[in-house]
């Protein structure tokens, strides 16, 4: 074999996600182990060198054939220098991961955020394959985001552009401060943990809803008594739709994508979620700016990260 490889690296606090993709963007073999955090950074940069090389190992592909290893983490870091500034889920701190990789593997090494690569991943072989202007929400814990302009990751100047879930969308007489430490965030109201956090004030004020009836409340559950029509959850998955949608259409005025894609767990609830944020995106957004554009969920679930830590080396 003489074709070339990109092997990606999703590196997450539990484990480490590793995987082969060929030149067009196909998840051709994957391995996943144990991240061991609590070991030390050491450990942690240890394993990751040991998956890739088993990986690799693993698979009918050749050493050779690997043309460059990327990762993806959830933290801020610095793509230029190639440091992890800070990536507290893997007790990470100014890592200058690519020179250690680079010198450890012996193949040139890009890394980028979680929330980017994931962007990049559906761009290259999801959702957005063969759309050059992209953007995309995770909607999970928090509310991530990655921006695709031209088919490239959109970084700034310091390299925190895409920070979606920090967009102050919500009026200061309604905002609660966000773990960013500023008020009124997107990702405190869309997020899986705003959802939670929405009924769980709702039962505590007394509001007459099923909810009341669950002992630990998931976004999952909110959605289900939503469907149901519980009239507190379906206020709440209104909420969390409009303020998406509201700041979907800020970012379309700035950016003019052709597709938004949303990922992430609280994306599940399918098309009772994505009807409203069209319908709320619709209403805000001059008609012109909305002519094509698509709203669409993920494709490539808990993939997206290793493909596109991989497609770093072709699509950035």
């Amino acid at each position: 074999m003489s074709e070339q490889i990109y092997v990606g690296v999703d590196l997450g606090g539990t484990a480490i996600k590793v995987g082969i993709c060929d030149a067009e963007g196909k998840l051709l073999h994957t391995f996943e182990g144990p991240t061991e955090v609590a070991k030390g950074p050491d450990t942690v940069m240890d394993n990751i060198e040991k998956y890739v090389r088993l990986i690799v190992e693993q698979s009918p592909y050749d050493w050779s054939q690997v043309a460059g290893v990327g990762a993806g983490v959830a933290g801020f870091t610095n793509v230029k220098e190639g440091v992890i500034i800070l990536a507290p889920n893997v007790g990470f701190k100014d890592v200058p991961i690519r020179s250690i990789l680079e010198e450890r593997l012996g193949k040139p090494v890009k890394i980028d955020n979680d929330a980017n690569v994931a962007a990049l991943g559906e761009v290259w072989s999801g959702a957005g394959k063969g759309i050059d202007h992209c953007v995309c929400y995770t909607l999970g814990t928090g509310v991530g985001g990655g921006i695709i302009i031209n088919g490239r990751i959109v970084q700034g100047f310091s390299g925190l552009a895409g920070e979606l879930g920090h967009m102050a969308v919500i009026p200061d007489l309604e905002a609660i401060q966000c773990g960013c430490g500023k008020m009124g965030c997107l990702e405190t109201v869309s997020s899986a943990t705003g959802i939670i956090r929405m009924a769980n004030d709702a039962v505590e004020r007394g509001d007459r809803t099923s909810l009341s009836l669950v002992e630990s409340i998931t976004a999952k559950d909110v959605f289900d008594a939503a469907k149901a029509g519980d009239e507190v959850a379906v206020r709440i998955v209104s909420r969390a739709a409009y303020y998406l949608g509201k700041a979907m259409a800020a970012v379309a005025v700035t950016l003019n994508p052709e597709r938004f894609i949303i990922g992430g767990g609280v994306s599940k609830a399918g098309e009772f979620l994505f009807e409203q944020i069209r319908e709320t995106f619709m209403k805000l957004t001059p008609d012109p700016v909305t002519r094509g554009v698509s709203i669409v969920p993920a494709e490539l679930g808990n993939d997206a990260g290793m493909i596109g830590a991989a497609g770093l080396f072709l699509r950035s």
